[in-house]
């Protein structure tokens, strides 16, 4: 069954187009549940295809109620980008041109353009030039891809070659993470044979920060290959790690250091926020997303290694019937665990090119300036506590303030239920120290004052009269 792009392509812009426009209107959540979307699905297998534009149709008219307002102006949970129109049309040109983006032989455009973007985003960050970029599919792999680069150099310190001789055997290897580390990083310690459980946590403040005298004292444990895990932007409060001192004592100590920085990282790129980071230009390794601040389509994260060799060695793939490849070449698939990649580097060079520096710089510095504005309207309602404090674009909100811990745990899930359930904004819950808060996260592009001010109307409205029949 043969169909003309042209009505195809159209059917789909034509839905994107109307899904944009009525964001604003409509609910922020999704209104229907996996359970319903499944039986909206669920049907026999199809004897004889359809038309393409019928089954663009068709797809659209299922899919719509399942949808959230990830790309619009009051959606604030967990840390999500919001797919820029120029990120999804690059995105679209990826798809369209059907190209595996797995070495530079087979889709020299897109690994030249990954090329390109990695040196433009080592500039924005402000990280070592001579470091490598691997394009993954987010910051819990790029953590993973990190961490096996770091795997990697640390046992070649102990001569041990853990590609070729894996863990059996293998000198031990010390590692040393923050207790309020993102649950990713600890998947990929488990991915990589390293443990969850047996990592020595380091005790936090009450943002969720190292406290250098606590490091002090547990990088006395640190002996042979080790990995100290630092943090950029803690996931319910957006604190950082004090790198400064703790980066110069894990060097001394012989440890590799990574950053898991999601979107923390983005800091660097604003002037007026870059001192939070101050000092981790002295790791070796960082993660971090372009699907958060650099508002590019799902999926697309960046590993970054100092020591582009460790990083080569702990990814490449070699097989006979791939190209060759010289030494001084920048091949994709020596940077990430894939051969069958989409060019996600497309995207995040339209978007780079697209914001600018300056661009880039303006829009993480408003939307902090917005997340500071909406915690300033809550705090001032009775009742309501900001229990961060909002150095970031995170805000975390407890309700019921003053009451029994168990009373305003009760009381806070109840006005997140309140909240979704209104549609006017959508933000999630979490525990922060065992205790329920919401958890606002202000890094969608198009977000103004009007709409931080009307969503902290609706959270406000959400909590009144919960608030009154306690």
């Amino acid at each position: 069954m043969a169909d003309d792009p042209d009505d195809v392509f159209s059917r789909a812009h034509h839905h994107a187009l109307a899904f944009r426009r009525g964001l604003d209107d409509g609910p922020q959540r999704p209104t229907a549940d996996y359970r319903v979307m499944l039986d909206r699905f669920a049907q026999a297998l199809p004897d004889a295809g359809q038309p393409g534009p019928a089954v663009i149709d068709d797809l659209m008219a299922r899919i719509r109620p399942g949808l959230a307002a990830m790309v619009g102006r009051r959606f604030f949970g967990w840390v999500m980008g919001a797919s820029h129109p120029v990120g999804v049309a690059a995105d679209w040109m990826v798809s369209a041109f059907g190209q595996n983006a797995g070495n530079h032989v087979a889709s020299p455009a897109s690994a030249a353009a990954e090329a390109v973007t990695a040196g433009w985003l080592l500039d924005l960050l402000s990280l070592p030039r001579e470091a490598s970029v691997g394009f993954v599919t987010g910051a819990t792999v790029a953590n993973f891809v990190c961490l096996a680069a770091a795997r990697k150099a640390v046992l070649r310190t102990a001569d041990w070659d853990v590609e070729a001789d894996g863990l059996f055997g293998a000198p031990p290897i010390t590692v040393l993470i923050g207790a309020d580390a993102h649950a990713t990083v600890f998947s990929a310690l488990q991915f990589l044979g390293l443990g969850s459980n047996r990592v020595l946590r380091l005790p936090t403040d009450a943002q969720g920060r190292i406290r250098p005298a606590d490091f002090a004292e547990r990088a006395k444990a640190i002996s042979g290959p080790s990995i100290v895990i630092l943090q950029a932007g803690q996931i319910s409060t957006g604190a950082f790690d004090p790198f400064a001192e703790l980066i110069p004592a894990a060097k001394a100590a012989g440890a590799w250091v990574h950053v898991d920085g999601a979107f923390g990282l983005w800091a660097r790129a604003a002037p007026n926020y870059a001192a939070l980071t101050h000092g981790i230009e002295g790791a070796d390794s960082w993660a971090t997303d372009g699907h958060k601040w650099l508002q590019t389509p799902y999926d697309l994260g960046f590993a970054i290694v100092r020591d582009a060799e460790a990083h080569r060695r702990a990814m490449t793939i070699a097989a006979s019937y791939l190209p060759a490849v010289a030494e001084s070449e920048r091949d994709p698939s020596h940077y990430v665990p894939e051969l069958s990649r989409r060019a996600r580097g497309l995207p995040a060079y339209a978007m780079i090119r697209h914001l600018g520096r300056k661009g880039i710089a303006d829009m993480v510095e408003r939307h902090c300036r917005l997340a500071a504005r909406l915690a300033d309207r809550l705090r001032q309602e009775e009742g309501i506590a900001i229990v961060n404090d909002v150095v970031l674009n995170q805000v975390a909100v407890r309700f019921g303030a003053g009451l029994a811990d168990e009373t305003a745990d009760e009381l806070t899930r109840r006005t997140i239920a309140a909240l979704q359930a209104g549609g006017v904004a959508f933000a999630g819950g979490a525990q922060w120290r065992g205790r329920w808060i919401m958890r606002l996260s202000v890094i969608s592009f198009p977000t103004t004052e009007a709409d931080i001010d009307r969503a902290a109307d609706a959270i406000i409205a959400a909590w009144r009269p919960i608030r009154d029949a306690a």
